[in-house]
């Protein structure tokens, strides 16, 4: 009887301890999604009062809303290539568009560390469906970069039925081969999407999607395709679609995307992932003059006018991000890299331009003050705090704006202040040697 008490109460201990162990704190899920040329004021939680966003204002609304979020280019391959590596994108050779006819020889050196790469380091199963545009090779593939899992296309942009890209090449990859799929392209990517989601429930993963929407070509779920394997490009025969007709095809991809964006933010909540699930949705830059809008902001992708590089953006992790939140500090593209690894205290990389903005995430801390910069063909500017220097070209008067109280850049006011203009041109050339010659 004394023996069997005390069985009894050697396991009545061995529950206390078991009980009163710390508990394993679980990795978070990472999902990063990014738009396609989609403008500044696109989304109707950005003041649109024509396309219907409820997804991404849902988001908006349970999360952060930024007003001060930057592409690092005013074109889509440059962004990326900061996204995936952390750095100015002028450091990893990838200054500007990596274009189907001229460059299919060139891509992201696979010496470069992604953050597929630290991801997977650190436990994690790593998956991307959608656009890539940083390589054509297969050496440059996605998979060869860090990603378990990829599908979808390596161009600039694809017929969303066809998917044959600008030049008539077949661009539809499962990993690093080529596989037919019928659908619309924005549908796939969300299918895929889901379910990776679902198969990797049980797992800590990241999951990058890079939607096509709204890139060109313009094309609705019911539009035909436009492409076949060999096609050309020919300006003279392109047919003009009437600007109302365009404008109806533009909401949909937007808000088709959108639908996507919520099935992807269901399936969490349905399979109880969406506490321990960080999501962070962008553009790759700006909207294009013909159906984008930028909002209060001027110019277009591929100027640096704000226009060209300020972008919607967002933040949603409940109980780890506050709801209701619209954020003014200034980020990049090249932050995300090491923000998320710094969210799942993984090793963080080293020789890198961005900087965690974890602690503005969780806690509402401030950003350091820091000078940031773009560069593309030859357009320059630079941001200092509130004020923004513009240099279009080379032999372009340095122009100065102050953000805060002109967002619109309508006022020149280089002239009333010489010396802060003299600085920040010393300054950006200081930038762009240290960029040439790989400082740090």
């Amino acid at each position: 009887m004394i023996k069997c008490h005390f069985i009894l109460f050697c396991v009545f201990l061995g529950v206390i301890f078991v009980n009163c162990s710390p508990k394993k704190t679980e990795q978070p899920n990472i999902i990063i999604i990014m738009a396609d040329d989609l403008g500044y004021g696109d989304l109707s939680c950005y003041g649109n009062k024509y396309i219907n966003t409820p997804n991404l204002d849902k988001m908006a609304h349970e999360g952060i809303r930024f007003t001060d979020f930057h592409s690092n280019g005013p074109v889509c391959s440059p962004t990326r290539a900061a996204l995936l590596t952390g750095k100015y994108q002028q450091r990893v050779g990838i200054d500007g568009v990596v274009t189907a006819k001229h460059h299919r020889h060139h891509g992201l050196a696979t010496s470069e560390k992604t953050f597929a790469e630290s991801f997977k380091e650190a436990g994690y199963v790593t998956g991307m469906f959608g656009k890539w545009h940083v390589g054509y090779q297969t050496k440059f593939n996605p998979v060869h970069q860090g990603f378990d899992e990829y599908i979808g296309y390596v161009s600039g942009n694809v017929d969303y039925h066809s998917h044959i890209d600008q030049e008539g090449y077949e661009d539809w990859w499962y990993d690093d081969t080529l596989k037919k799929e019928s659908g619309y392209s924005t549908d796939l990517i969300t299918k895929h999407s889901v379910d990776f989601i679902k198969r990797h429930k049980d797992k800590p993963f990241l999951l990058y999607i890079p939607h096509e929407a709204p890139h060109g070509p313009f094309q609705g779920r019911n539009s035909k395709a436009e492409r076949s394997i060999g096609w050309k490009n020919d300006p003279k025969l392109k047919v003009n679609i009437p600007q109302e007709e365009l404008d109806l095809i533009y909401k949909e991809m937007v808000e088709v995307m959108d639908e996507g964006i919520g099935k992807v933010m269901s399936t969490l909540k349905d399979l109880n992932l969406h506490k321990n699930t960080f999501v962070f949705f962008c553009s790759d830059n700006g909207g294009i003059k013909k159906v984008g809008s930028n909002g209060p902001l001027k110019g277009y992708k591929s100027n640096l006018w704000e226009g060209g590089h300020r972008v919607s953006a967002m933040a949603w992790f409940p109980g780890k991000i506050a709801p209701n939140q619209v954020n003014d500090q200034t980020i990049l593209t090249m932050d995300l890299y090491p923000t998320i690894v710094d969210m799942i205290g993984a090793e963080m990389p080293k020789e890198i331009d961005g900087i965690s903005i974890k602690n503005l995430l969780f806690k509402g801390e401030d950003l350091p003050q820091r000078e940031l910069f773009w560069g593309y063909v030859k357009r320059r500017a630079m941001r200092k705090g509130d004020w923004k220097l513009m240099l279009p070209n080379k032999e372009a008067e340095p122009m100065l704006f102050n953000l805060k109280s002109d967002i619109g850049e309508t006022n020149n006011v280089a002239n009333e202040n010489p010396e802060l203009v003299k600085e920040m041109v010393e300054k950006i050339d200081l930038w762009e040697r240290a960029i040439k010659n790989n400082i740090y």
